[in-house]
């Protein structure tokens, strides 16, 4: 087989409702091209018809390879998934949802090319068909990074990226459990480029990121990459410190005039301040203890159920289909994948 210049990974989670309109404005894109490429969709253990979908897209669709995941892993995990997969030279991360035009992938070969670059990040220069809520949140998200984490965090840059060989190798040789590639990728130092792209809206399903994954993935963010909250309990529990310090002294003050007075009141706000700056220490520690706890079992985060390719070392069950073998397990993926249960979803 000819070597690829062009992979694209497309994480995907109930996206059945976008497939035919994604494979429709991708495909055209990447044939103009004139390149050899792959499309990697990575199922991210979908409940709806999506992987089924895909299956019959790649029919018609040789460059389309589907990636599933036995079970919901979350974007970023899936998206590891596709890179460690991903064979191009150039390999492109992008959602399934539209929002970003799938014809700036041309623009962004075109300009990792001529720049010399090895990143090109596609920034998001109008958000007005996001919410007021999204565009505010973003806004805050990617200023808290950039005061915790360093400069270097881009602005408005998301997932949707181009990325060379030598930095796809250099993710794929990282430990990390957890990564959130909007800040690894620009925390490795490679030369970079910037596609500006107007926002579109979702064009079809519903948000796979609501608002209690926004919070997770700032948690993740921030927990990855500064030790900011450790120092706020620190400086949490000299404050508290001091606060008690001059209750005492008072206290003596009091005593000592003699006027002192039974009160449950100063004495409930002392334990209810204390405690609750107790239990605020405790959970900052506990995230990252569990970061700690997380490495060192060393768990794969996410299990391969099959993975379609014409690539040498793949199953091929009844129905003539293609299966890569689990790297976790030695028995193969069910032949009629068509039919496997619905897998669960997040927790």
């Amino acid at each position: 087989m000819s070597r690829l210049t062009i992979s694209v990974v497309a994480p995907m989670y109930d996206e059945r409702a976008v497939l035919d309109q994604f494979a429709a404005r991708l495909r055209p894109v990447l044939d103009g091209l004139g390149e050899p490429y792959e499309v990697i969709a990575v199922d991210d253990g979908s409940r709806d018809a999506t992987v089924a979908r895909l299956l019959q897209l790649r029919a018609d669709w040789p460059n389309l390879r589907v990636l599933s995941l036995r079970r919901n892993v979350g974007h970023q995990a899936a998206l590891s998934a596709g890179l460690h997969a991903a064979s191009g030279d150039w390999v492109v991360s992008i959602d399934a949802d539209l929002q970003d035009p799938p014809s700036v992938i041309a623009e962004m070969l075109a300009a990792a090319r001529s720049r010399g670059v090895d990143v090109v990040y596609g920034v998001r220069a109008d958000r007005r068909s996001d919410s007021v809520f999204k565009r505010g949140t973003a806004s805050l998200y990617y200023r808290l990074m950039r005061r915790l984490a360093g400069p270097w965090v881009g602005d408005q840059a998301g997932d949707f990226r181009l990325m060379s060989r030598a930095v796809v190798d250099v993710l794929n040789d990282l430990p990390e459990q957890r990564p959130v590639y909007r800040l690894v990728v620009p925390s490795l130092g490679f030369a970079a480029a910037e596609v500006p792209y107007t926002r579109a809206p979702r064009a079809a399903g519903e948000t796979k990121y609501p608002l209690g994954k926004m919070i997770r993935l700032t948690l993740d963010s921030i927990t990855g990459f500064s030790a900011a909250p450790l120092r706020i309990a620190t400086w949490l529990g000299m404050i508290s410190f001091l606060v008690c310090l001059a209750l005492i002294v008072g206290g003596f003050a009091a005593w000592a005039a003699g006027g002192t007075v039974p009160g449950w009141t100063s004495l409930y706000i002392a334990v209810l301040l204390l405690g609750g700056i107790q239990l605020i220490c405790l959970g900052l520690l506990g995230e990252y203890i569990g970061r700690i706890y997380a490495a060192t079992q060393n768990r794969p985060p996410y299990l391969v159920a099959f993975d379609t390719s014409t690539d040498n070392g793949f199953d091929t069950g009844d129905d003539g289909l293609e299966l890569r073998r689990s790297p976790a397990t030695s028995h193969p993926p069910p032949a009629d994948c068509r039919r496997q249960p619905a897998r669960q979803a997040e927790v």
